[in-house]
């Protein structure tokens, strides 16, 4: 598994500070996509334990208020076992911090039964569609993304979205 780039304070991907991780790797290449030199599997840098081990330090700050993962596809098949190591750990190491995860999959269709979800505080799911783009929006690209709390979604066994 790759990833493509560390952003150590993001401000535009989720609520607060955040250290950002953009995975490498997607086969979904979404029309007007704000990221395609994440699409190459091939391409950026080698994700390793120590990645996890840096992301982990830089969220440590106190004013981090969380980790945010982006692509590429985070959990496309060949990033899903890195991607839920990275989530796993960073709960058992800063548990009072939120994740944040975007992904072309949806949440109910193709996510519902993945570990990964056991560590994730915010999904927003669903491929960008450029003819539904809306810069309006908060924390997505287009109208028929959800942002979703995934705890409360596991629990009640139904989607819960956040606006």
């Amino acid at each position: 598994m790759r990833y493509n780039k560390i952003r150590k304070m993001d401000i535009s991907n989720g609520p607060g500070v955040r250290v950002s991780i953009f995975m490498q790797g997607c086969t979904f290449n979404c029309k007007q996509c704000f990221n395609p030199e994440t699409h190459d599997f091939n391409g950026g840098k080698e994700f390793t334990d120590e990645t996890i081990d840096r992301i982990v330090e830089l969220c440590s700050n106190e004013n981090v208020k969380g980790l945010s993962v982006l692509g590429g596809e985070p959990l496309h098949p060949n990033n899903l076992e890195g991607t839920t190591k990275l989530v796993k750990t960073f709960k058992e190491k800063l548990p009072d911090k939120n994740v944040w995860v975007w992904s072309g999959f949806s949440f109910d269709k193709d996510l519902k039964d993945k570990e990964v979800l056991n560590y994730i505080d915010v999904l927003v799911d669903g491929q960008y569609k450029d003819e539904e783009r809306n810069p309006k929006l908060k924390w997505k690209g287009s109208s028929n993304q959800r942002v979703i709390d995934v705890p409360k979604s596991l629990k009640e066994d139904k989607i819960f979205t956040i606006e």
